[in-house]
């Protein structure tokens, strides 16, 4: 099959990761790059060797000029809904970054646009394509602990994200939208969809808009409750094992735990089976971030699999809006102190 030729918009910090993340899959070619700024494009299209993608510092008059197959958006978030609306209009499939949106109504537009337009539209969720986290699915799935009655999910972390994205600081909305959607649709992933949720936030750094600290409680699938802890706070810990999220499940015949340094534990009444799940590791990936990075590949080829028509990727943006929709019911929860509701 032929490759397909992309366009990849936005070339600042995560670019560097999603760009060599395509090689690995393979069967693409980015054949332009859009930056506000041009020299950015540039210096990342030097860097990756892309001598015959042609850089632009307008996206419409790059979706005028070059014949593409999908484009992959990777800018900040407010960039997101204008991008995507632009795609609709040229009629051309968007992969987008996630948050989706900086708001509910407006991560609705952007797929009503795609969804009347005709135009494939997903989301870039590569956490629940962590090597870790699709094993902790597979024990579930085996049914080794039987019904899942209870599980904490954790992101807590003392590592400096805001030296990396320092952008953070001037969210109005932040671990929720920023950390809370890969959460979120880790338990969605993991256990199906909410029917009810709670939320409390705090603001521990005196220098952001936004919250760095929240926890949401869910009530998820057949009454399975989920507890997710997430830290942006800094705070000295004495173990950081950023960026790996730990889980631990409680069910009817045992329990799962995903713990520091990527080791599984299932325990049932037979006793404990312990590996270690660890990512692959590639030469292209911040050992800081290893393991999500890592997880760029595999999400990114499963997106290619739609684009290809060989069968249907599993975070398009119609699947992602659900988890958009707990992330803001998250926000209405901490303010007004109660929980939300959610009909099947």
């Amino acid at each position: 099959m032929k490759e397909l030729h992309f366009a990849v918009f936005g070339t600042g910090f995560w670019s560097h990761f999603q760009i060599p993340a395509w090689f690995e899959v393979g069967g693409v070619k980015i054949t332009a790059l859009y930056n506000r700024t041009v020299s950015k494009a540039e210096r990342v299209a030097l860097e990756f060797s892309l001598n015959d993608a042609h850089v632009y510092a307008d996206p419409e008059e790059l979706l005028r000029h070059e014949k593409l197959d999908f484009i992959d958006i990777i800018t900040e978030i407010d960039a997101h809904a204008p991008l995507v609306y632009l795609a609709a209009k040229h009629k051309i499939p968007v992969i987008c970054q996630k948050p989706m949106a900086p708001d509910l109504a407006t991560a609705e537009s952007m797929v009503k646009s795609c969804r009347e337009a005709g135009v494939p539209f997903f989301i870039h969720e590569n956490f629940r394509w962590q090597t870790p986290i699709r094993a902790v699915k597979q024990v579930l799935a085996e049914g080794q602990i039987e019904k899942p009655f209870r599980a904490h999910i954790s992101f807590v972390t003392a590592f400096p994200v805001f030296k990396n994205q320092p952008f953070l600081k001037t969210l109005e909305h932040l671990i929720i939208t920023d950390l809370g959607s890969h959460m979120l649709d880790i338990a969605r992933f993991l256990f199906g969809e909410a029917t009810r949720l709670y939320c409390q936030m705090n603001r521990v750094h005196n220098d952001i808009r936004g919250e760095d600290a929240a926890t949401i409680m869910l009530e998820v699938g057949d009454q399975t409750t989920v507890v997710i802890n997430m830290a942006y706070a800094e705070s000295p810990l004495e173990h950081d094992y950023f960026p790996q999220t730990t889980i631990f499940i409680e069910g009817d015949n045992g329990s799962i735990e995903l713990a520091p340094d990527y080791w599984l534990r299932v325990t049932t009444r037979e006793g404990t089976c312990a590996r270690r799940v660890a990512p692959p590791r590639y030469a292209w990936a911040d050992p800081d971030y290893d393991v999500v990075h890592s997880s760029i590949v595999p999400c990114n080829a499963d997106l290619l699999k739609q684009l290809k028509g060989e069968g249907r990727a599993e975070t398009t943006a119609e699947d992602n809006l659900k988890t958009v929709r707990l992330v803001f019911a998250a926000y209405d929860s901490a303010s007004t102190g109660k929980s939300i509701s959610f009909t099947r």
